[in-house]
């Protein structure tokens, strides 16, 4: 045998699992801002192609010195790339097992598109939202969070109620978290968000489209406490939602600052 592969036949030191004297556990390690490309499951049933930044995390003991990282990557790659709500539990409970962990926990945020017609002259085009899922098991817990962000446009009702010609808009920026009992879907979190605002974006507008997108959010005024009251109404009222945070940032067009509203409300029953 070579020295080579003498060398390489010796057993390599494992310096992660040598005992750690400070005895001090650490809550959450693991591996962050790691690019994947998943298949993401929709509401038609299909499958959706889009990259993930993902986060991956266990706690660890106070007697070890260190966790395995690269047994991270083996988890998420042993999963295939198809990753959605029903999968995620296995995700976790084979990194709880390869990591000989009490807890895990997982992050993936990705964009999410979908085909939106113009409103008057029916033009297709892709518009981008931001999607993620926060999941964590811990002994017989779990928890999913969905996270949904839509930009809007909101019409400032002040600001038409005092002007002689007109009122300033903006883009805002809402983000809706939840859990649930049940799947709820991407598509139904973005469509309360639209329908809560003075206007929804579109990707593609020819003229007769901007004329009638300018004249909805004239006629549909929203405060960013207007927004997010909107949305919680209608996330009230879904028996799927068992918890729920809204939060709105309106970017102003007339002022050096941004307005900022969130409501947190715990459901019950």
């Amino acid at each position: 045998m070579s020295r080579i592969g003498k060398r390489q036949a010796e057993p390599l030191h494992d310096k992660q699992s040598e005992p750690d004297t400070r005895e001090l556990p650490i809550d959450k390690v693991g591996v962050r801002r790691l690019l994947f490309p998943i298949r993401v499951r929709d509401k038609a049933r299909a499958f959706q192609n889009t990259v993930a930044t993902v986060g991956m995390y266990v706690d660890l003991p106070h007697h070890f010195k260190g966790t395995h990282m690269s047994r991270f990557i083996e988890v998420l790659n042993a999963h295939g790339d198809a990753i959605h709500v029903e999968n995620i539990n296995n995700i976790l409970r084979a990194m709880r097992q390869k990591l000989n962990a009490d807890t895990a926990r997982l992050e993936i945020e990705f964009p999410y598109f979908m085909s939106k017609k113009s409103p008057v002259s029916r033009r297709k085009s892709l518009m981008d939202y931001t999607a993620r899922f926060d999941a964590s098991a811990a002994g017989s817990d779990h928890d999913f969070v969905l996270t949904v962000k839509a930009n809007v446009t909101t019409l400032c009702p002040c600001s038409k109620a005092i002007a002689r010609y007109g009122a300033h808009n903006q883009r805002g920026e809402v983000a809706v978290q939840v859990r649930s009992n049940r799947i709820v879907w991407i598509e139904d979190v973005i469509a309360i968000i639209e329908h809560s605002a003075s206007s929804e974006l579109y990707a593609l507008l020819k003229r007769q489209d901007e004329k009638a997108v300018t004249e909805r959010a004239y006629e549909n005024p929203v405060f960013v406490e207007d927004l997010v009251r909107n949305v919680a109404v209608k996330l009230n009222a879904d028996p799927r939602v068992t918890w729920y945070k809204v939060q709105a940032e309106n970017f102003e067009s007339i002022h050096n600052h941004n307005a900022y509203a969130c409501i947190e409300n715990p459901k019950r029953g």
